[in-house]
């Protein structure tokens, strides 16, 4: 059960511990005091994501601050980047695609809407970071920000977070860790095909509210919002190319 001794420590997030328990599964434990009834809810916004054919880690378990799920092994999108980062396209795209099949999938009844009317799953966090690449192919992990509601802002999120955030993780070496994110960012939004470019500051301003928010990245965002640097945030120009 969920409840039982957890095995060695082998990643600790910004909420939650995951241990290695044997078997190829592992138990997350959160540690933030959140209500059982929250993890309890993750665990079904994944069962019913996998259910509809979203690559996402079984769930085998739940019990008050422990979910034991399957053990999804292999590096992060964002490691692979660190270390082989002329790959940022086909990563970008890859991740474009990821979104498309979590927006495919309704959204449960009860996930807030905090972007409005919609009814697509929304991972609210789907980044380079929670994209585990395992033998099988793309694993999508950290459900707790799921919502309900329009595709463009789960993509505009991401963006934001991509382009912009101080992801945690190998990072490479001085300015080529900025550019290659910001390449990777640019390539990911043309991609994804975001139809209203008015989603990035609807998202850029969602962000701010994050209390869990760096200075250095508030800062950034608002700089953003100041100078309203959005237009042809997608748009590659002649730094990119499509091949």
């Amino acid at each position: 059960m969920a409840n039982s001794a957890p095995g060695s420590l082998i990643g600790r997030g910004r909420n939650a511990d995951v241990f290695g328990i044997g078997g190829g599964r592992v138990l997350r434990r959160y540690r933030d005091g959140r209500a059982p009834i929250a993890v309890a809810r993750e665990a079904e916004i994944m069962t019913h994501a996998r259910a509809h054919g979203v690559p996402v880690p079984e769930v085998f378990d739940v019990s008050g601050y422990d979910i034991v799920m399957e053990h999804a092994v292999g590096p992060t999108m964002l490691d692979v980047l660190g270390k082989r980062p002329w790959t940022f396209r086909a990563q970008a795209r890859l991740l474009a695609r990821l979104h498309g099949v979590v927006h495919a999938v309704p959204a449960l009844g009860w996930l807030p809407a905090p972007f409005g009317d919609g009814s697509a799953l929304l991972h609210g966090d789907l980044h380079a970071v929670n994209v585990i690449l395992t033998a099988q192919g793309a694993v999508i992990i950290d459900w707790e920000g799921a919502a309900s509601g329009p595709a463009p802002a789960d993509i505009a999120m991401t963006w934001v977070i991509m382009a912009f955030s101080e992801i945690p993780g190998p990072r490479l070496r001085a300015t080529a860790a900025g550019t290659v994110q910001a390449l990777f960012a640019r390539v990911f939004l043309r991609a994804a095909g975001l139809p209203d470019q008015s989603w990035l500051e609807r998202a850029a301003l969602y962000r701010l509210g994050d209390p869990n928010l760096l200075p250095s990245e508030k800062a950034r965002l608002e700089r953003l919002l100041r100078d309203g640097r959005f237009s042809g945030a997608g748009e590659t120009g002649g730094s990119v190319p499509d091949n």
